[in-house]
């Protein structure tokens, strides 16, 4: 029998949350580039951007977050650097887009800081 590496359940609850949260901003993502009346227009709020661009930026960000979430369950090291970087960026740009879908801003952006600590504090073994 092949011999798999061990992951902790903080690595699982990542990597769990990284699939979830990318699946989420992707589809986020899609429905800015289609210009669905989901997302409101703010004038007044400081940072101006096409809901388009924005909805990119959202896209593909969201498949490379979907990825990482996947070779986390690989026990892949990269992943958890990237997916630390990655979380980190998507909660950034999460914040932003508050204005336009508030609730699914927060939520997101409370996945995406959930992801970076159970990327940091996760495999924690103990020596005897």
């Amino acid at each position: 029998m092949a011999s798999r590496k061990h992951l902790s359940g903080w690595t699982v609850l990542a990597a769990v949350l990284m699939i979830f949260g990318g699946i989420m901003t992707i589809l986020e993502g899609v429905a800015a580039i289609a210009h669905d009346q989901v997302f409101t227009e703010t004038r007044d709020y400081f940072f101006r951007y096409s809901l388009t661009g924005w909805g990119w930026i959202h896209l593909v960000l969201g498949v490379v977050i979907l990825l990482a979430g996947v070779a986390l369950f690989g026990g892949a090291v990269w992943a958890r650097m990237v997916g630390v970087t990655l979380a980190s960026l998507a909660a950034l740009t999460n914040f932003l887009w508050i204005p336009h879908a508030p609730f699914w801003g927060i939520v997101l952006l409370a996945v995406n800081i959930a992801i970076v600590w159970a990327l940091c504090t996760g495999d924690r073994r103990r020596v005897t």
